[in-house]
Parts: structure tokens; C-alpha cells; sequence
């Protein structure tokens, strides 16, 4: 009865979505999206005790946040998406029987606030969009209500968060606040069922540069026995499950002298990701033509995850027009025998954090396959997309929004 429930109210929240979503912009949906103008800011002082760092050299990652945080709880109850508050940064108080506990209801976003390198009163948030739209899908693959929120809404909520806090945000190139958007179920109840009650939270944090002292090529083992995703799962979705899982091959991997796993599929070793971040070859054709191909896996399969930064470098590349960008399968057999013609010209992994990452090593059935580091290819990604991130270029509409 109770799996009834639960796919019952899974479909009617999955055919609601589908139906707001293909209604004009006039039309009222059946609950209550997500507001802007009915944001509040608390007044009380913060008492999270902490300071803004003098020292920004010695920033870890997620170890301070700043001062307030955003939440917007979802009720089905009470007609759906709740008042958006800004409040003093804070311990949260759900109950112990709240499924996000029991049964991986969870998913988050990464993004990141900005400071010109010209003025550092110009704050930008880069391409959010993407994250917006990843976030609501990840939402929906998780059965939960509330996911044909209006993006932009959050967004300008998000927007004054980081306005708020913005004395948290380091200046200079390589620095800036992370942004950690987290919906959880607050479900109060056992039982496999789609929740009725969720959170909507955002935290922040100020961080320094991923390579501290310029690029740091990396070595990967794609010999473990564990996968990452598979079609049909959720490895298109931003869900804590699929990073959980990861914990134990990391560790192993780590282990053994090996910064990350490449992650493969199937019987073929279709390469799928590197670690958590998406993952480019940057490879001459093998049919004689001396043309070039930046290739990354597809994500038609559904297993990969559609990281803001993979899109950024395609479409860069795309409007360059000097190789071609191809999404398609690609095994490592093919890239070990691209490496032994002299045709693997570089790689590297792409995501939010670190925007790009060299490979340099392979270990594949006990011996390595060595890839140049650090390419010409992979510095101008990096650069160009730094660039655009801090106003010092300007990039293509829409990408580098300022707030």
C-alpha cells in the first residue's frame, strides 16, 4: 500500500510539473512557486562565530562559511513553496525520522559569486542559469514536489544572499565565494514515499584557488571495481547517493598513489567521468586527415552528469570553429591506442571547482598511459573561462551575470 502511495504521488507530482511547465506564463500553477518579493532578511546577529579570514592564502574549501544562509521550505499542506528567508547562519533541526536520513532524498548545486578584477563592487555569478535548471531536474528524478520552481526567482533570492554577505567574498583572480544551494526532504515520516515536506537552503563560503601554486596535473586509475552510474540511474543527477559511492574506490585510489578515478562502463570501458568532474580528449583523427577532435562522452545515456563547465568549454569551442566538438562514446581502448600512435594530444577533467585539470597519467590493467601535461588546449579553457568569470573578458550574453 505503501509503494502505491508513493508512486501515486510521484506520478501526480511528475504530470503536475509537466502540465505547469507547458501552460502559458499566465497561467497559475497548482501550488505556490518560489517568490522573490516575499523574501525576508533577519535582523538578528549572526551566531555562526565566525569572521571574515584576514589571511585569504589560507582558505580551505568549505571548512568557513559566511555569516546568514537562505531557506525556503516547501509544504504541500500549506499550498507549497513557503516564504524565502535570509537568517543567521545555522545548525538545522529536522526529525530523526526525516527520509532525507533513511533514503538518500537529497540533491545540491555548486555554483560561485565573483569580484571584477576591475571593480570590486561588480559581483557575478556564472552562468546560473545551468544550475538552476540541473537543480530543478535533480529535484524531479528524486520524486520531490516543488521542482518547476521559477528559476529566475531563485536566482534574485540567491542574488541578495550573496549581496548581503558580499564583504565575504575575497578579491583577486582565482578567489570567490562558493554557493551551495541543498534541497532535502524534511519528511517526517518512515516509509519509501515521495516526500509532501521539503528544505531549499543556501550556504556559502569563501575559497581560494584549486591550484594554490599554478597547475597541477593529475593521475588517474581507471582500475577499480565499482562504477560510478549506469543508464537508468542517477548519474545525470547532482545527488548525494552518487557521491557516497564514490567514497570507498577514492579512498583505494588514493591509496595507491592516484589523485582520481576515471570512471568506466560496460563491457567496451566507455569512459564516463574523471572523479567528479566531466572529462575531454583532445585527439587527432585517426583517419589520416591531420584534423583535430575535442571529444567528451554523451549524455544521451543519461549516466553523466551535465556540468556547467563541460557546457561552457563546448560551446566555446564551437564558436572558435578550429576542430571539431564531438559528444560520443568513447572507450579507453581507444584513447590507449590514440596515446601509442602519437595522436592523444591532451586531456583533462572540467567542473566548477577547479574549472579545468590536466591528466597526465592513465593506469589501465596495471600499466600507465602517459598524456602530455599541461597542454596549450587546457591553459586557454582555463584562462579564457577565468576571464569571463572575473569581467576580465567579456564573454558570450548571459554568461558572466552580474547581481
Amino acid at each position: 500500500m505503501m509503494l502505491q502511495s508513493s508512486l501515486s504521488r510521484c506520478f501526480m507530482s511528475t504530470t503536475r510539473s509537466t502540465i505547469t511547465k507547458n501552460k502559458s506564463a499566465t497561467t497559475t500553477a497548482t501550488h505556490r512557486s518560489i517568490s522573490s518579493a516575499q523574501l525576508t532578511i533577519s535582523s538578528d546577529p549572526p551566531n555562526n562565530n565566525n569572521n571574515i579570514p584576514q589571511n585569504k592564502q589560507e582558505l580551505q574549501f568549505g571548512k568557513v562559511f559566511s555569516s546568514h544562509m537562505l531557506q525556503i521550505p516547501y509544504k504541500g499542506s500549506s499550498g507549497g513553496w513557503q516564504s524565502p528567508e535570509i537568517v543567521p547562519f545555522h545548525d538545522l533541526k529536522i526529525s530523526p525520522a526525516a527520509s532525507s536520513l533513511h533514503y538518500g532524498l537529497q540533491c545540491f548545486e555548486g555554483m560561485k559569486a565573483y569580484k571584477s578584477v576591475n571593480d570590486s563592487n561588480d559581483i557575478r555569478l556564472f552562468r546560473p542559469q545551468l544550475n538552476m535548471k540541473r537543480l530543478s531536474n535533480s529535484m524531479d528524478r528524486l520524486c520531490m514536489p516543488g521542482s518547476d520552481f521559477d528559476h529566475e526567482e531563485l536566482i534574485e533570492c540567491i542574488a541578495k544572499l550573496v549581496r548581503l554577505d558580499q564583504d565575504w567574498i575575497p578579491t583577486e583572480e582565482g578567489y570567490s565565494l562558493y554557493i551551495r544551494p541543498t534541497v532535502i526532504s524534511t519528511h517526517p515520516y518512515l516509509g519509501v514515499a515521495a516526500p509532501d515536506e521539503i528544505l531549499l537552503y543556501v550556504i556559502t563560503c569563501p575559497v581560494g584557488p584549486y591550484y594554490p601554486s599554478g597547475f597541477a596535473p593529475v593521475r588517474l586509475t581507471a582500475d577499480t571495481p565499482y562504477v560510478r552510474a549506469w543508464p537508468g540511474g542517477t548519474g545525470a543527477a547532482k545527488v548525494g547517493g552518487n557521491y557516497a559511492g564514490s567514497m570507498k574506490p577514492q579512498t583505494d585510489a588514493s591509496n595507491r598513489g592516484y589523485s582520481q578515478i576515471l570512471w568506466l562502463f560496460g563491457e567496451e570501458e566507455e569512459i564516463t567521468e574523471v572523479g567528479a568532474m566531466n572529462v575531454f580528449f583532445f585527439l587527432e583523427k585517426e583517419d589520416g586527415s591531420k584534423g583535430r577532435e575535442l571529444v567528451t562522452p554523451p549524455l544521451t545515456r543519461g549516466d553523466i552528469l551535465p556540468g556547467v563547465t563541460r557546457q561552457s568549454i563546448i560551446d566555446l569551442s564551437k564558436s572558435w570553429g578550429e576542430f571539431d566538438v564531438v559528444e560520443r562514446s568513447i572507450t579507453l581502448p581507444e584513447v590507449r591506442k590514440a596515446a601509442s600512435e602519437g595522436r592523444l594530444i591532451e586531456a583533462f577533467g572540467a567542473g566548477t571547482a577547479a574549472v579545468v585539470t590536466p591528466i597526465s597519467h592513465i593506469e589501465h590493467k596495471g600499466s600507465d598511459i602517459e598524456i602530455p601535461a599541461t597542454g596549450d588546449l587546457t591553459k586557454r579553457f582555463f584562462s579564457d573561462l577565468m576571464g569571463i568569470q572575473y569581467g576580465r573578458i567579456e564573454g558570450p550574453e548571459g554568461w558572466s551575470v552580474k547581481i
